[in-house]
């Protein structure tokens, strides 16, 4: 029985399978003078070239086209062309799937330079494009590493509900789920007040936009817990940084302090870009080298970005220091600057590109525009939150050390009108045996976009879900 390979085994190993009789499958990508194919299993960016034997079948010729599935069975050989070291001398071949040729004109397919909103309106065959199929295979290495990382650093992976009845946040517009027959909704009494007790978990529930609050139970008995799911936001966001369903890294950590978590964090995100600049050379070279295509960006370089992370600690600033740099600056920022404001990209970008010139982490912000669930600090008006702000991308991780004290977070909560009869569980866990502890979120996607250097988050996502579009 002839054994089957992958295009990346044969590629990293040619030379142990020299003169063996090898049995490949996958797509064409080329076919040049009706001998020579370039064939693509997806496991790698590189193709293998097939070499067709003098007396193969016309018939089949016709039917060996770009996009075609094919099974060949050859001897590996060393090549004579400088393009490749190593190509196969085919023996045998056959088609698993053609191509329509009269629809393949119409298809991404085809062997051209195609706009990234041509591939998003195509999002079920762009995997079969080398940008594309590049950036999966570098998402793919990412969450490995962010398992590897919470593995190997103690941490325990646990499922949060996706289904709902909070927002984490305590703001911000969400998707409601329901069973009911929206064409006949039950009211109480007739009214326009809604019966939710006739709908499936007899409550009004959304879909997540955080696992943080029951990440936090667990991590007050395990100690080191993390989440990596799903999240929703309802939000009309049309941004290149904004998806409507997205993926969330949540670590949440007992007896951690606010320092601690700032240390965690950076030291989080450079194993991550560590690990991707080590095993995925060749995904990286490619972006390296094609990337300008796409973006349309002077001076720009992936690896030089990624290795900027790795070259220096991140700066440290508290939210007060990054107004007082930015009320300096002379330019005048679009929207204001004021103490009490959220800082808006515009102010990240100018900390992190033009003033530090690598990541900065800016903590103790002021309590009015962060969460509820963030320690209040002794002066009373600001509270232990850090956000990391990247190059280009912006703010990429926030977190915060939580308020563990009872009063406090009860006080808190009221003072942000959360309801704390739906909380109730959430309250309790600092009824029994609270400690300090703290945790942040990492948006994966935003990561992602980041590690390859692409402009639009929808570019990163197989299928993105964003205001106005749900088709794939």
């Amino acid at each position: 029985m002839i054994k089957k390979y992958s295009i990346k085994e044969l590629l990293n190993n040619g030379n142990f399978f020299l003169e063996k009789k090898v049995l490949v499958e996958g797509w064409i990508r080329f076919f040049r003078n009706s001998i020579f194919i370039a064939l693509n299993d997806g496991s790698t960016i590189k193709n293998i070239q097939i070499v067709l034997s003098k007396n193969i079948d016309k018939k089949l010729i016709k039917k060996i086209t770009i996009g075609t599935s094919i099974k060949v069975i050859g001897i590996l050989k060393k090549s004579i062309g400088k393009k490749q070291s190593i190509e196969i001398k085919s023996l045998y071949i056959s088609i698993y799937g053609k191509v329509d040729q009269k629809n393949f004109q119409k298809s991404i397919l085809q062997p051209k330079k195609h706009s990234l909103e041509k591939l998003r309106k195509q999002a079920h065959l762009r995997f079969r494009t080398s940008i594309f199929s590049s950036i999966i295979r570098i998402r793919h290495h990412i969450a490995f590493s962010i398992h590897k990382y919470f593995h190997e650093h103690g941490f325990f992976y646990i499922n949060t509900p996706i289904i709902t009845t909070l927002n984490a946040e305590g703001a911000g517009n969400m998707f409601q789920v329901t069973t009911m027959d929206l064409k006949n909704i039950p009211y109480i009494k007739k009214g326009d007040i809604i019966d939710y007790k006739k709908d499936f978990f007899q409550c009004k529930t959304y879909l997540s936009v955080s696992g943080q609050l029951e990440a936090e139970t667990a991590s007050l008995s395990l100690g080191k817990v993390y989440t990596f799911g799903p999240a929703f936001r309802a939000e009309n966001s049309n941004t290149s940084r904004h998806l409507s369903e997205f993926w969330m890294i949540e670590p949440e950590i007992a007896f951690y302090h606010l320092e601690e978590n700032m240390n965690l964090a950076e030291n989080f995100l450079k194993f991550i870009i560590r690990y991707i600049i080590e095993n995925c050379v060749e995904d990286l070279s490619f972006l390296k080298e094609n990337i300008k295509k796409w973006n349309q960006e002077d001076n720009f370089s992936i690896l030089d970005r990624l290795e900027l992370i790795l070259k220096f600690p991140f700066k440290r600033i508290s939210y007060t220091e990054a107004i007082k740099i930015l009320e300096k600056k002379n330019k005048k920022f679009f929207n204001p600057v004021i103490w009490g404001m959220d800082l808006q990209s515009e102010h990240e970008q100018y900390l992190v590109n033009d003033h530090f010139q690598h990541p900065v982490i800016v903590f103790d912000y002021p309590s009015c525009i962060k969460a509820f669930y963030m320690r209040i600090n002794n002066d009373g008006k600001t509270v232990r939150a850090m956000d990391i702000l990247f190059p280009k991308i912006g703010e990429i991780i926030g977190g915060s050390q939580r308020e563990e004290r009872y009063d406090l977070l009860l006080k808190r909560m009221k003072d942000t009108k959360i309801d704390d009869k739906k909380l109730w569980w959430y309250l309790d866990t600092r009824r029994f045996g609270s400690v300090p502890h703290s945790g942040f979120g990492l948006g994966f996607d935003r990561l992602v976009q980041f590690i390859t250097g692409m402009k639009n988050i929808r570019d990163v996502i197989p299928f993105p879900r964003t205001p106005n579009n749900a088709e794939f």
